[in-house]
Parts: structure tokens; C-alpha cells; sequence
């Protein structure tokens, strides 16, 4: 057995995690000059690529296209735990640092993601601390977190470079978790410009959806009643959307929201061709699956109506997240320890939805929402106010549960492990993902 002083080690990471706060920053702030979306985060990875580079880190990449898993193993065999960050952007076309092209912008804060698990990566690697410990520790920069750009995505898909729609349920599929025991991963908070650590729960899940009306075009003015509008058919099925709503239990957390993402071409000619995007989500999988059922008819309904066609393509989103209590109060411990006068509070569950919900289902997973930030998650006024507890926090705090939980011969990792029962083999989460592909194109 490797007997380790867990305290001194800590302080000699965390003093270490201090020391970088420059080359943190300044990573954070290239990261944040330069949003790319999912699967397109080609400048983003060379970064995180480069930051490997300098501490020694051995990694692979191009994984799920655009991921970079790094690996520093121990002074002995054991558990390997993962430590995540996400690389892409979000659309935010009126945040102060959006991309003038693309209108992607980091307000939802996963640069500070990942700077924390860099931050990580500084404490343990520069100070050896693995040397110490029973197990590997993976820092994962994994792409696509955000379900957006769902034509593009499903054109990568048919060209055989993607099998799911989102980063880390693709990297499941191409087996980059099969070697990582257990896994941690922050996400900013919303209006929190304080240390805080606000523990989660759980959150929503979702299935997407793609919705095409097929109509007949015809002059709006000289012969409308020539025509099949399928921007009629496309309002009637959100209406019935609407009207369903009553029916949503409040327990199961539901959220519907659907957007047209064409609408017609030319405001002259009845429109023939509407197209719609939109989630089912909810707290569980059957609470989706019974609804997004329900929302397929409305959907149909407002076609049949009208007389236009209607194609759906239903597929896999993100599982509900499910927090792991063990390694949630090990957190917590830990964000004590690396900043005493921080924040602890209850986040119960989220209603949004993020793809370590996925992880979540094959291994002991948490996400925490950490403060250092305010204005809202998605809008224009996000914005980073404290680094410090931004970043370094929940870095030292993954970096100090990681010497627990590896330290003396991995005997915290390893009890966790013994007593702990996935909710889903990758076999059957894979079952069940491709279960959702419902292929109704034209």
C-alpha cells in the first residue's frame, strides 16, 4: 500500500493550481475570443492540445472529431477517474464576445470548464502527485455538449462520422469511456458572482426532433386556394403542442419548445416547405417517451388539417442526469477545503439538460454549478466576474477528490465502486439510444 499525507498533498496541488493563475487566465480568455460550435471546435481542441503539451500530458485526439483525452497515470494500477470540459460554444449573437461570423459566443461559461479541469491538470501534473496515488486520472476536453445545428450534425451522420448527435454520447459509442471508472465535470451557474458551489441532483432529459411540412406553392395573392400552406400546418401543430400542455404532470418537470427554422421562401407564393426543430424533455425517460409521442400527433395533426405532408425525425438527445451522493459530498468537502468561505447550496434538480446525464447512466458522474459568474446562462450580460472562484475552485476541488478518493490504495474509489450499480450497461444505453431514431425524411 502507498501511504500518502492527503493534507500536504493537497496543499503542494493547491499552492501549484495558485501559481497558474496567469497561464489559466490567459488560456480562458483565448478560449472565449475564439467560440467554435460543437463538432467544429478545431482551434479550441489545438489549445487544450497545447496545454497538454506543456505539462507532459500524453493525450489522443481528434475523438468524437474534436476531443482531446489526456492521461497521467499513477504510482500503482487502480481507478481511473475523468475530469471533463467542454469545447464548444453556444449562439449568443449579442454577447459582447460573440464571433461576428457565426454568432457563437461562450455564455454558458464551459471555457471556465475547461480551466478548471486544466487547472486540474496544472496541480496534479505539476506537482507529481500521482506518483502517490493508486490510479489514472483522464482530463477529457470533449466536443458538442450543446444539441444545436441538428442539420449539419445529421449530415455528418450520414456520411458515417457520427452514429448520436452529440459529444459525449458519441464518444460512449466509439468506447473513450470504457477505460474511466467514475467521472466529474462543473458547469457555471447563472447570476452567482460569488464562491459558490451549488450541488446538483439531477436533470431533464430529451429527445430532438426535426419537423418538415411539405405543402403545394402557388401565387398568395392570384390563386391561394391553388396552394397548400405548410406554414398553416406548421402553427397548427404547435397549437396543438399548446394545447397538450395541460396534460404535462408538474413532477415530470416537462419542456417543449419548438422553433421554425423556415418558414418559406418568398413572402408572394403560399409557402410549401416549413420546417421546425424542437426537444421533448423531462425528468425521466418514460416521462419523454410518453410525451414526445403526444406531441408527434399534434404535430400530425396540424399537417392533416391542412393537407401538407409531415416528416419527423426523432432522435436521441441527452438522458436525465443522475448525481452520484458519494462523490457530491466529497465535492463539497474538498470546495471547503481549497476555499473555506464558499457557498454551499442545493441545486436539487435542473430542468435543462446536459449529455453527462449520459455518462451519468454507465458510472458514478457529478456536475455541480459553480459561481464566479453573473447575467444569465445563454444570454448576452454572461459574463466571468471571479476567476478565482470560476476556475481554480472547482479545479482544486476535482484535483483534492481526486487524491481521496486514489489515495491508500484507492480504498475510497474502490468501495465506491464496489457498491455501486450502473443504471445502464454500454450495451443497453446504446440499445436504447438507437431505439429513438425515427428517420421520416422525404
Amino acid at each position: 500500500m502507498i501511504a500518502t499525507d492527503k493534507l500536504a498533498l493537497k496543499e503542494k496541488v493547491f499552492a501549484a493550481i495558485d501559481a497558474a493563475y496567469d497561464e489559466l487566465f490567459d488560456y480562458a480568455k483565448s478560449v472565449a475570443k475564439e467560440p467554435e460550435f460543437g463538432f467544429k471546435e478545431f482551434k479550441t481542441a489545438k489549445k487544450v492540445e497545447a496545454q497538454f503539451d506543456k505539462l507532459g500530458i500524453p493525450y489522443r485526439n481528434h475523438l468524437a472529431i474534436t476531443g482531446v483525452k489526456g492521461l497521467l497515470k499513477g504510482g500503482k494500477p487502480g481507478p481511473t477517474i475523468a475530469i471533463l470540459g467542454e469545447l464548444d460554444a453556444i449562439s449568443s449573437p449579442d454577447h459582447p464576445l460573440a464571433d461576428p461570423d457565426t454568432g457563437a459566443a461562450h455564455a454558458c461559461g464551459h471555457h471556465m470548464q475547461q480551466s478548471a479541469m486544466l487547472a486540474a491538470a496544472y496541480g496534479l501534473a505539476r506537482t507529481h502527485a500521482l506518483d502517490e496515488l493508486c490510479g489514472n486520472v483522464v482530463f477529457f476536453a470533449v466536443p458538442a455538449e450543446e444539441y444545436v445545428q441538428l442539420a449539419y450534425r445529421k449530415k455528418l451522420r450520414r456520411e458515417g462520422k457520427l452514429h448520436y448527435l452529440h459529444g459525449k454520447g458519441q464518444l460512449i459509442y466509439e468506447g473513450e469511456f470504457d477505460d474511466i471508472d467514475m467521472a466529474m465535470q462543473m458547469h457555471s451557474s447563472k447570476k452567482t458572482p460569488e464562491p459558490t458551489v451549488a450541488v446538483g441532483t439531477s436533470s431533464n432529459g430529451f429527445v430532438g426532433k426535426t419537423i418538415q411540412y411539405v405543402g403545394r406553392s402557388a401565387h398568395a395573392a392570384d390563386a391561394p386556394d391553388q396552394g397548400i400552406n405548410a406554414l398553416n400546418a406548421a402553427m397548427l401543430g404547435i397549437m396543438g403542442i399548446n394545447s397538450l400542455r395541460e396534460t404535462f404532470r408538474d413532477e415530470d418537470a416537462i419542456r417543449v419548445h419548438p422553433i421554425i427554422t423556415k418558414g418559406g421562401d418568398l413572402v408572394n407564393n403560399v409557402p410549401d416547405d416549413v420546417r421546425i426543430e424542437t426537444y421533448v424533455r423531462a425528468k425521466t425517460m418514460e416521462a419523454i417517451e410518453k410525451t414526445h409521442k403526444k406531441v408527434d400527433a399534434a404535430l400530425r395533426a396540424g399537417g392533416m388539417a391542412i393537407g401538407a405532408e409531415v416528416h419527423i425525425d426523432t432522435m436521441p438527445g441527452h438522458l436525465p442526469l443522475v448525481c452520484n451522493a458519494t462523490l457530491n459530498e466529497l465535492l463539497v468537502e474538498n470546495a471547503k477545503e481549497a476555499f473555506p468561505s464558499v457557498k454551499i447550496i442545493n441545486a436539487g434538480h435542473f430542468s435543462a439538460s446536459t449529455d453527462m446525464g449520459d455518462v451519468s447512466h454507465l458510472m458514478p458522474a457529478i456536475h455541480p454549478f459553480i459561481g464566479g459568474t453573473d447575467g444569465l446562462l445563454h444570454g448576452a450580460d454572461f459574463k466571468v466576474v471571479d476567476f478565482n472562484a470560476a476556475a481554480l475552485l472547482p479545479g482544486k476541488a476535482f484535483a483534492g477528490m481526486v487524491i481521496d478518493l486514489l489515495a491508500d490504495n484507492a480504498q475510497k474509489a474502490k468501495a465506491l465502486l464496489d457498491h455501486y450499480e450502473p443504471i445502464l450497461t454500454k450495451d443497453a444505453y446504446i440499445k436504447k439510444l438507437d431505439s429513438y431514431f425515427s428517420e421520416e425524411e422525404p
